[in-house]
C-alpha cells in the first residue's frame, strides 16, 4: 500500500467510535437497510465467530440460529451501514476462529461467559464481608476469654 493510501486510511479510522469486542462475544449489530425510499435499522444478534483483515478492510462474522437453521452474516467493521455494535455478553474461547460452532447444536453450541473485572471485585467484597461476619463470633469469643482471664486475676 502506498504512503498516500495508508494516510487516507488512518484518517478514516480516526472518525469511528467502535466498541471493543472479541471472537466469542455475543453482539447485537444494528444494520441500516434501505428498501426503496424507506430506510430502517435491523438488529442481527449472534456470536462473533471470526474477525478478518485490518484497517478499513476489517470484517467480522456473526452466527445465530434461526428456526433451527444456522445463519451467518459477514459485516465490514467500518461500514456506514453498520450503525452500532452492542456487546451483550463476553465469551471465553481459546481459538481465533470458531468455525467448529457450525457443527454444534443445542447445549454444545454454548460458550462460557467471561467474568468481568468489575464483577470479580464485587465477588471479592462479598467474600470479604462474608469472612468478616464469620470472624466476628470468633473475635467475640476471644474477647470473652480475655475478660475471664482478667476476672481470675
Amino acid at each position: 500500500m502506498s504512503g498516500f493510501a495508508y494516510e487516507l486510511e488512518r484518517n478514516e479510522l480516526k472518525k469511528t467510535n467502535l466498541p471493543v469486542f472479541r471472537v466469542g462475544d455475543s453482539v447485537d449489530v444494528h444494520v441500516r437497510i434501505k428498501e426503496g425510499e424507506k430506510e430502517r435499522v435491523q438488529i442481527f444478534s449472534g456470536i462473533c465467530i471470526a474477525r478478518k483483515g485490518t484497517g478499513l478492510r476489517e470484517t467480522f462474522t456473526v452466527r445465530r440460529i434461526v428456526e433451527g437453521e444456522g445463519v451467518e452474516r459477514v459485516f465490514p467493521l467500518h461500514s456506514p451501514n453498520v450503525t452500532q455494535i452492542v456487546v451483550t455478553r463476553s465469551g471465553v474461547v481459546r481459538r481465533a476462529k470458531l468455525y467448529y460452532m457450525r457443527g454444534r447444536e443445542g447445549k454444545g453450541a454454548r460458550i462460557k461467559e467471561r467474568v468481568n473485572a468489575r464483577y470479580v471485585g464485587k465477588l471479592d467484597e462479598h467474600r470479604n464481608a462474608k469472612g468478616a461476619k464469620a470472624a466476628a463470633p470468633a473475635e467475640k469469643a476471644a474477647e470473652k476469654a480475655a475478660e475471664k482471664a482478667e476476672e481470675k486475676k
